[in-house]
């Protein structure tokens, strides 16, 4: 792992400015560019500390996380539970096909941003729907360390303001983060002490770009670099989804 530090340190630099710029997309970025180097499950045991830190900065926005959490608890224990059942019975990272399956998640989530696709939830479907959404994401997340599909859809379609839905971002993914970071520790894979110091390490590399891109944020239209976003994704994803089938 360590002789892919250069690359590791660049990715990071990189999807803290993402994330920066756009409120999303740290650990997409990250474990589908280090997917190219590594199994998904690998890379995403690098994400644990980047991802949690920052996570916890966007949730430090001087309000209290309560009343989110209150409405999000059943997507929430629906995560936790879906990636842990799913962790357990795989009980390997290096399961066949994971690659493939990073790819065509990151292409639908590409897809789904490009084509500005909107779904709208009731307020009165969300107590059944929402653990649903949320133990199809911690599959999702067990398999491909992607923790984005389909809870960031999900998020944009109950109706949320901007705070609010930044503020329950932060929240899916910081339990995202943790649920995972139990899996890989039951695992052992997280366990082991070069992994530990080199996610670790990616944070200083994580924080600087998510102070970047901040700053860009105010001096560029988002939404065009969201377009890009997607762009980018959308090829990386068609690149390990046939680097998976072939």
């Amino acid at each position: 792992m360590t002789e892919h530090l250069p690359l590791i340190l660049a990715t990071f630099l990189l999807a803290g400015m993402v994330k920066g710029v756009v409120g999303l997309g740290l650990p997409t970025i990250a474990v589908g560019l280090l997917g190219l180097v590594m199994a998904p499950l690998q890379a995403a045991a690098l994400l644990i500390i980047p991802s949690m830190v920052t996570n916890i900065w966007q949730l430090c926005d001087g309000r209290s996380p309560l009343p989110m959490l209150r409405r999000l608890w059943p997507m929430l224990l629906g995560i936790l539970f879906g990636t842990l059942l799913v962790a357990a019975l795989l009980q390997s990272l290096d399961l066949p096909g994971a690659t493939r399956w990073l790819g065509i998640a990151l292409v639908v989530y590409a897809l789904l941003g490009l084509a500005k696709v909107h779904f709208r939830v009731e307020r009165a479907k969300e107590g059944w729907l929402s653990p649903v959404i949320g133990a199809i994401t911690g599959a999702i997340t067990a398999v491909t360390g992607v923790f984005v599909i389909p809870a960031v859809p999900y998020l944009q379609a109950i109706g949320l303001e901007k705070d609010d839905l930044v503020q329950a971002l932060g929240l899916s993914f910081s339990v995202s983060t943790l649920a995972l970071a139990a899996a890989l520790g039951h695992s052992g894979e997280l366990l082991q002490p070069t992994v530990l110091g080199v996610s670790a390490l990616a944070l200083l590399p994580a924080l600087l770009g998510m102070a970047a891109g901040q700053w860009l944020r105010k001096r560029i239209s988002a939404e065009r670099f969201k377009r890009w976003f997607f762009v980018g994704l959308l090829l990386l994803g068609s690149d390990l989804a046939l680097r998976g089938l072939f």
